[in-house]
């Protein structure tokens, strides 16, 4: 977190050359925070969070060992993809771990790093392992395509000043306060907000292709997207659906991506 600190005093220099473009998604990004920072940072909070939380067993239940078996998937999948790719994609520090929490609420995310956490209340919603690789090929997205580095450095910029003159003052709580706001537990029970239109559109198209790259059927996202409408009933929204809107333009955007997805989609028997 020190490390952080410092970073926040020296913003104004540092947005001037801190625009790259993503070698994920081809977008050109603002990061103003080195990811072995924010890494680094990410390992202690997500220690932390399951500190904090009853986390299953996967010796000692189907649902978390499940979670273990798609996430794995998942990961070799992205990662060997990328290995044989001439991009700048490096997934090499990433250390993956998947666990189930004991948690009503419809949930998951991913923290920099392949730190990532499913809420059980998810899994009857997802309903199967199809759908359940949907999730987190969408959370899982927004790590590697760096979403949480440009939303922090959006906030951090729009605040250099302030976050500059406090830090003597406030010491690690306003790093803290940021980073929370943009990662993990403390946004929202975990899922990244506010994410912006691209950046959910990111998720959703490179979600899709990650799926089907390990071996999972990308078509389950359409139902799983109805479920999770369904789930509101009228009332108040799942905390995931409420920064990943389920609606019918999501849908359309959704069978837009299909045909590309499905390109990638192999059976795994």
């Amino acid at each position: 977190m020190k490390k952080i600190l410092i970073l926040f005093a020296a913003l104004p220099l540092m947005a001037i050359e801190s625009c790259s473009t993503n070698a994920v998604t081809g977008r050109s990004q603002l990061k103003l925070f080195p990811e072995s920072t924010l890494q680094a940072e990410a390992v202690s909070q997500y220690q932390s969070f399951l500190s904090e939380n009853k986390v299953v067993s996967s010796t000692n239940s189907r649902d978390a060992e499940m979670v273990k078996r798609v996430g794995t998937r998942l990961a070799n999948a992205i990662t060997s993809y990328y290995k044989s790719q001439s991009n700048s994609v490096d997934l090499s520090s990433y250390k993956w771990e998947f666990n189930l929490v004991d948690n009503a609420q419809v949930n998951a995310w991913c923290m920099p790093g392949g730190k990532v956490v499913v809420y059980t209340g998810l899994l009857p919603v997802t309903k199967n392992e199809a759908a359940l690789a949907v999730v987190l090929g969408h959370e899982i997205t927004h790590a590697i395509a760096q979403h949480g580095n440009e939303r922090m450095s959006q906030v951090a910029l729009a605040q250099g000043l302030e976050v500059a003159g406090n830090v003597f003052t406030s010491g690690n709580a306003k790093a803290n306060s940021i980073f929370n706001n943009v990662f993990g537990p403390g946004a929202q029970v975990g899922v990244l907000l506010p994410n912006s239109r691209k950046q959910e559109l990111e998720a959703d198209r490179f979600g899709l292709i990650f799926t089907a790259m390990a071996g999972y059927n990308p078509q389950e996202a359409i139902p799983f997207w109805q479920r999770m409408a369904a789930a509101s009933n009228g009332q108040k929204p799942p905390e995931f659906l409420s920064s990943h809107p389920a609606d019918e333009s999501r849908i359309a955007q959704l069978q837009k991506y299909m045909p590309e997805a499905l390109k990638y989609y192999k059976p795994v028997r």
